[in-house]
């Protein structure tokens, strides 16, 4: 199973962070289409700040593990485009999840 974690703040709500890990085991390495599909988003998103907004969100990846660190320093704007894509990457997920739940939980969590 796939695990998604995305952490809020606890002032505002705003997301600080998301951590996916896991493997679905839906089909074969290669045909997982709900490997493909978290993954797809995950780093979609992480792709897509670094790409549309110029930030570079720390973050750590290895063989089915991605964590993603927003930096705290932000233009208010900036941020809340960041912001944006990160609500927009739940949006995909949870979609992935009520098609595929058994094979994707996504917890949110208060930091």
């Amino acid at each position: 199973m796939v695990r998604v974690e995305i952490t809020r703040s606890t002032t505002n709500g705003k997301i600080v962070s998301y951590k996916s890990e896991g493997h679905a085991y839906y089909d074969e390495s290669g045909k997982d289409i709900v490997c493909a599909g978290v993954s797809t988003v995950s780093f979609g998103t992480i792709n897509s700040i670094e790409a549309l907004l110029g930030i570079v969100p720390e973050h750590t990846i290895y063989e089915g593990f991605l964590k993603v660190d927003i930096p705290e320093r932000i233009e208010p704007k900036t941020f809340e485009q960041v912001q944006l894509l990160l609500e927009s990457m739940v949006v995909m997920l949870k979609s992935i999840q009520e098609s595929y739940g058994e094979f994707l939980t996504i917890e949110e969590t208060i930091q």
